[in-house]
């Protein structure tokens, strides 16, 4: 895991070694152990190392290969590169280090742009070809791995995060009336290609694309998810269901040990991070360091579930951290977290996983976490409406989307409210022919999209700005194709995940699985009182927000008057969201 960047100016000859240098300083919280730059013709290429496999010297980046003529940065984790560089060895490629990287950069050579189908793991790289001056970038099927790209009319630029490309100097800074649309309606879920800003947008997932030096490029998506039953397995009952999801959750977690330092859980208590505990400690891992965080109670909330991490703690013997953070440590942390997030985020999860991994990454460089099982396996409670729904997009819409368009043209003023384009792109996805079913429709749409930009985007800012790497073996690829075939009826028995809570009782304990769904709560950012709503007041009322004249000030005046009653479906602050936005602009200088 680590921090890419680079500048690619194939008609331009002046240096750009001190842009990319400024870029990379950006990024030194992603990789604390190195870091390094190499200028080669068009390209300039930036890298922040995090040591976690092949922990010498041979490993850094950005890496050459002076006989394959190639240069590579890479962030991630390819899970099978060892099986990748036996096969690679077979057919006399030679290798200088014992690292991933050096696989993905002989695989390249080997298999051209296809080179991605092979790799089970977490990615984003550019590879620079010598001879011809191209540039390719490439990301992870679930878009686990983040990619930013700027062009311009003579260069394009790239980075791991937003606030590093902002150091290129070559995007437009100005909000992006699209991506506004989709923020403040599709719960802060701003789909790829587009960000908040306009001259900035993400390399989507599952895509790999191609720079010449001639100005042109292509892209190529290399993944599509299916969702709705095989004709082949439909003859399988829950029995065999059931053991190929254990053989496969089984071999997700297993390959996500892979590493030459420890790796850890981050424990919430629920379903999803107890069950990898469970199969870690099925598999031999002894005295598993885990860790889970708590916040105050407000509003009549609760800021806990120690009760149940500490059961899973407990009857796996575990090395557990439990970390108890006070209201007034959330405030003053607050500033830091707007900094590390790439984009806006809505999600009061920010904050405790901030703190979270500010603590865990005392202890250790890599640890699992349970993001993307309710995605996958359907563990969201606007599912269940959806089996039988007859208007499957407007269901949808009504119970996950924060504002409808009559709300939304209220809320911003008339430069940004060009069109309801959130909903529209529901429409669209509800309608292509990605599942079988309403409720298929919906967990393809969330697994593809909403999953990518905001819980696995929110996992990787936050873990990243403490130079944490995180695995997440339910976003195994081939555990997340197995899950799509699996019939919606398996998943859907009770109140959701049935086959996966099925599968779990013969891994840990009940009392984890029939428990009432939970998450990281703060309480103190849905229900604002006191010192958070006076800063809210103040950062709404401020010259930066009035001069941006993204809101309009009545709609602001009626959520400053009562928050409380400004609450989303979702369960969010309509104030926090609208408030975070300015906040964020104003952490990245903007």
């Amino acid at each position: 895991m680590c921090g890419i960047a680079g500048i690619y100016a194939p008609s331009s000859p002046e240096s750009r070694v001190d842009r990319v240098e400024k870029m990379t300083r950006k990024l030194a919280p992603r990789g604390p152990d190195g870091a390094g730059v190499v200028n080669r013709n068009c390209v300039t290429l930036g890298h922040r190392r995090l040591k976690i496999i092949d922990l010498s010297d041979n490993a850094q980046q950005p890496m050459t290969d002076p006989f394959l003529k190639l240069d590579i940065v890479f962030n991630g984790c390819i899970y099978n590169y060892k099986s990748l560089r036996r096969e690679l060895e077979a057919n006399s490629y030679r290798f200088f280090s014992d690292s991933d990287t050096e696989v993905v950069l002989k695989a390249y050579h080997a298999w051209g742009t296809d080179c991605v189908k092979h790799f089970n793991g977490m990615f984003a790289f550019a590879v620079h070809e010598w001879q011809t001056g191209r540039l390719v970038l490439g990301r992870d099927r679930l878009g686990i791995k983040p990619l930013y790209v700027a062009e311009s009319n003579d260069q394009i630029a790239f980075a791991s995060t937003l606030p590093a490309l902002l150091q290129s100097g070559v995007a437009d800074t100005g909000i992006d009336p699209i991506a506004l649309n989709y923020y403040m309606s599709f719960h802060a879920v701003v789909p790829a290609p587009f960000t908040i800003l306009k001259g900035i947008r993400k390399l989507p997932p599952a895509t790999v694309r191609v720079y010449e030096k001639d100005g042109s490029h292509r892209s190529e998506s290399y993944w599509q998810l299916e969702v709705g039953g095989a004709v082949e397995e439909l003859g399988l009952d829950v029995v065999e269901w059931q053991e190929r999801l254990l053989d496969a959750l089984r071999l997700a977690v297993r390959r996500r040990m892979v590493a030459d330092v420890p790796v850890g859980v981050l424990l919430s208590g629920g379903l999803d991070s107890s069950l990898i505990v469970g199969l870690l400690a099925e598999q031999g891992q002894d005295r598993l360091n885990t860790f889970s965080i708590g916040f105050e109670d407000a509003g009549g909330e609760k800021g806990n579930e120690f009760m149940y991490s500490d059961i899973v703690a407990n009857h796996f013997n575990t090395d557990h951290h439990q970390i108890r953070v006070p209201t007034e440590t959330v405030l003053g942390t607050l500033p830091d977290t707007f900094q590390a997030m790439s984009e806006p985020m809505v999600s009061h999860d920010n904050i405790g996983f901030y703190l979270l991994s500010r603590e865990v990454s005392r202890h250790l460089k890599v640890v699992q976490s349970g993001q993307g099982a309710d995605e996958v396996f359907g563990g969201y409670h606007w599912y269940p409406p959806l089996l039988e729904s007859n208007h499957a997009a407007e269901d949808y819409s009504r119970l996950f989307m924060d504002l409808d368009y009559a709300d939304y043209t209220r809320a911003v003023t008339e430069d940004y409210a060009q069109s309801d384009l959130a909903r529209s792109f529901v429409n669209q996805r509800f309608e292509t022919p990605s599942g079988t079913s309403p409720v298929d429709k919906a967990l393809h749409l969330d697994t593809t999209v909403m999953l990518v930009d905001d819980p696995v985007k929110r996992v990787d800012n936050m873990t990243m700005a403490f130079g944490l790497e995180a695995r997440v073996p339910f976003l195994d690829h081939e555990l997340v194709e197995l899950a799509g075939r699996i019939p919606a009826k398996l998943k859907f028995r009770g109140d959701g995940k049935w086959i996966l809570k099925e599968v779990a009782r013969s891994v840990i304990p009940e009392e984890v699985i029939d428990r009432p769904k939970g998450y990281f709560p703060v309480p103190a950012l849905k229900y604002l009182d006191g010192p958070y709503l006076a800063m809210v007041r103040d950062t709404l009322d401020g010259f930066r927000c009035v001069n941006r004249g993204i809101f309009r000030r009545g709609y602001i005046s009626e959520l400053l008057e009562q928050p409380s009653q400004h609450i989303t479906p979702l369960g969010g602050s309509k104030l926090w969201q609208v408030a975070l936005l300015e906040l964020w602009l104003e952490a990245q200088g903007l």
